[in-house]
């Protein structure tokens, strides 16, 4: 019995990849054994890049409401501390967003945990 090849899986897979690796520079998106490799890192990096991202943001915050608090003459830790202490549970994207955008809602969390 001769040997049975599926060979529209095997396509699938194939375009599945070479979709994939559109709009990659030469071979990466032209040979399939290069935008597999490709592929494949880049969701390497994809997967790594969504955690780091998430890392990257709350340090962005920590800054903004450093500077935000530190022309109120207090320092980031102790202003945290702060919040904890007197019960204000506003989140570190929120801080952030009000010290950026909004100055004078952002004085009066700062004056009110003085």
């Amino acid at each position: 019995m001769p040997r049975s090849v599926n060979s529209v899986a095997s396509r699938a897979r194939r375009k599945k990849i070479m979709k994939q690796a559109k709009g990659q520079f030469g071979a990466r998106s032209k040979v399939y054994t290069v935008a597999k490799n490709s592929v494949e890192k880049g969701m390497q990096y994809a997967f790594r890049d969504r955690r780091q991202n998430k890392r990257n943001f709350r340090a962005l915050w920590i800054t903004r409401i450093n500077a935000g608090v530190r022309q109120h003459d207090l320092s980031y830790s102790k202003f945290m501390h702060l919040l904890a202490q007197n019960g204000i549970e506003l989140n570190r994207k929120v801080l952030a967003d009000l010290a950026m955008n909004e100055p004078e809602a952002f004085a009066a969390i700062v004056n009110s945990v003085k």
